[in-house]
Formats: C-alpha cells, structure tokens, sequence
C-alpha cells in the first residue's frame, strides 16, 4: 500500500531537528490501533493549528504516503493539514495498549527488518555532556538559516529553535549485551530549559539528574527506540515512557 489514512497512539516527539530539505521538523512516532508502530514526518511542530498540536497517549488521525527516500517499513509521509487529534489514551488502557510492543532484544527486532521498538532495559547511568562549541554554533547556524523561511507547506514563518547545550545519555543492558545512546526526547531539552530560567543552568543539571538518572530508572521506564535512516543497524533513543504512567510494576 502506497497511500492511505490511518490512526495511531503518539509515543515519541522527539527534539526538532532542522535539515534543507524538510526545515524545522520534529521526529514523531506512535502505534496504530493494530499495534504497528508507524514512524511519521515531516512534522513542522511549530507551525501546526493550535488544534492539531499532539503530545504523547494523544490520538490522531492523518493521510500519507511511503516516502521515496526512506525505505523502513514504518516510516510514513504525512499530510500535515490532515492531522485530527481525536482524543487520548487514558492511562486505566495504556498498560494493556502497549503490551505486546514491548521488547527486550534490539538485534531480534532487526532480524524481523523493524526499526522502531518499545525497549524495556536496565539502566546503568546517566549522564550530562556538555556540546563543544563548534557543535552548538552549527546547530545554531542551521535554526538561523531556516528562521526567515517559510515552512514546508507555505502558511507560517519557522519559528527559531535555540539548540540544547547539553546531550544526555544513557548506558543500558538488554539481551543483546551493553549500549549506549543520547538521549532525544523533547521532554528532556523542555525540562532543562524550564529549570534553567527558574534555577539557573547547574541548578537544572542537578535536577536532570535527579528526574531522569535516578527518579525515572527507579520507578521503571522503556525506551522508544528508533534506528537511524542512513545506518539501519544504529539504534537511536528517541524518548522515554514512564512505567508509572502504564501502571505496569509486574514488567520488573
């Protein structure tokens, strides 16, 4: 099937990116109604209607087509002036809707040629790692680039994005032996800039530390794992779901 409407659960927004071809765009991924997970962009997150901005357990409604230059399964094109949000997943359904998209083996999940999955992994630390400069000035220079642009569909000027001075990474055991990844999720970069202007940067450090290198392992959480488009064995963090917030203690 080449093209088509579809409804899915959003599980990941990742950190916006900024590329040539796409502009500002947001890497998002959920799971339809039939358990297939489905990676879906370009997504101009910031030019969207107030009413189409989704967050995560949101469900939404969009057409699409296969993209020409992406050949994983999951990836879909979406028609950004499609996207209905129709409601969301209440937190009493979202044990029971992610069960069976959970793994323990990334390298099982390639051997079936997949490349998004729902990890559960044991956490072995986190860590804050500052960006070099010459990092931050061109990610910089790409958002500058793009701020005077028109998004992809025409309607709205891009709005700048300032560029994270910090990765966060993990180090994790699955099955398949040790690994470690940064870390993409939105939520991450949204909390240290909330805690930064209200605490200041280190103060904002401690607290990152704190939420998601001790509190979030604690408690429970998975990984939304993506790979990447042009290495297809290079497996990506691109979110976190708490385990507190699917109720789902037996996983540990």
């Amino acid at each position: 099937m080449l093209s088509g409407e579809d409804e899915a659960i959003v599980i990941v927004k990742a950190a916006p990116q900024a590329g040539h071809k796409y502009g500002e765009t947001v890497c998002c991924a959920g799971i339809n109604l039939q358990g297939t997970w489905l990676r879906l962009y370009p997504i101009s997150f910031r030019t969207l209607d107030e009413g189409q901005k989704f967050g995560r357990w949101d469900r939404i409604r969009f057409k699409w087509r296969k993209p020409r230059d992406d050949h994983r399964v999951e990836s879909r094109r979406v028609d950004q002036d499609s996207l209905e949000i129709l409601g969301v997943l209440k937190q009493s359904e979202r044990e029971r809707f992610l069960a069976s998209s959970i793994v323990t083996s990334l390298d099982k999940e390639r051997q079936q040629s997949r490349s998004l999955a729902l990890l559960r992994a044991e956490i072995i630390s986190f860590r804050a790692e500052a960006k070099s400069q010459a990092e931050i000035r061109a990610e910089s220079r790409k958002f500058d680039t793009l701020r005077a642009q028109p998004d992809l569909f025409n309607t709205k000027p891009i709005i700048p994005y300032k560029p994270c001075p910090y990765k966060f990474k993990y180090r994790y055991r699955t099955e398949d032996g040790v690994r470690e990844g940064t870390c993409q999720d939105w939520e991450i970069e949204a909390a240290y800039y909330h805690w930064a202007k209200r605490i200041g940067g280190d103060n904002a450090l401690s607290e990152i530390q704190r939420v998601f290198g001790e509190e979030y392992p604690s408690k429970g959480m998975l990984l939304a794992m993506g790979t990447h488009s042009q290495h297809p064995n290079t497996w990506l963090i691109n979110g976190i779901v708490r385990l507190d917030d699917v109720q789902q203690p037996t996983l540990f």
